[in-house]
């Protein structure tokens, strides 16, 4: 038996009706509200056949205001521009040797590490331990825009290595 809510939502609502997108959101923000988080799933048809190598489609998407968690950035870098790119751009913990002997001595509060190029010789090394192996919790990345990796890390990924499909809150 459908609850008062949802029958009140489908009296607003014409099932044989395709909605553009806009129209869609508009329904949708008139709907009766509930007592929890509130999710919206949306499915694309792409037209591409996924059995074919060449027409796989893959890649992340930042969100226009985020996932809504807050995702601590560690980046590797030499003081120097690429340092203060990563500063600016939001990183909460930038550093080259301090952040190394932090990690050896088995510190791994963060959920993305960004390293530059010139500080991949030593994070390397770093994969020896083991909470920071690559398929553990931090997600690791190689980047020489630390700027842009910074900034659109935490928007565009969440805070585990492998992208997966996922429910966002409708704002």
């Amino acid at each position: 038996m459908a609850s008062k809510r949802y029958r009140k939502a489908l009296e607003q609502l014409d099932a044989k009706k395709t909605y553009p997108l806009k129209s869609a959101v508009d329904v949708l923000t008139k709907f009766p509200k509930a007592k929890f988080n509130e999710t919206i799933d949306l499915a694309f048809r792409l037209g591409v056949d996924p059995k074919q190598s060449d027409q796989m489609v893959r890649g992340t998407v930042p969100l226009p205001h985020g996932s809504g968690k807050v995702v601590r950035v560690l980046v590797f870098a030499k003081s120097g521009p690429a340092s203060e790119a990563a500063r600016t751009a939001g990183a909460e913990y930038v550093g080259f040797e301090d952040m190394i002997k932090k990690c050896q001595e088995g510190w791994s509060d963060f959920d993305v590490a960004i390293a530059t190029p010139e500080a991949m010789s030593e994070v390397r090394k770093l994969g020896k331990v083991p909470r920071l192996s690559r398929k553990s919790k931090p997600a690791a990345s190689s980047s020489r825009s630390t700027r842009r990796a910074t900034s659109t890390f935490p928007s565009a990924r969440p805070p585990s290595a492998a992208p997966k499909s996922r429910k966002t809150p409708a704002p």
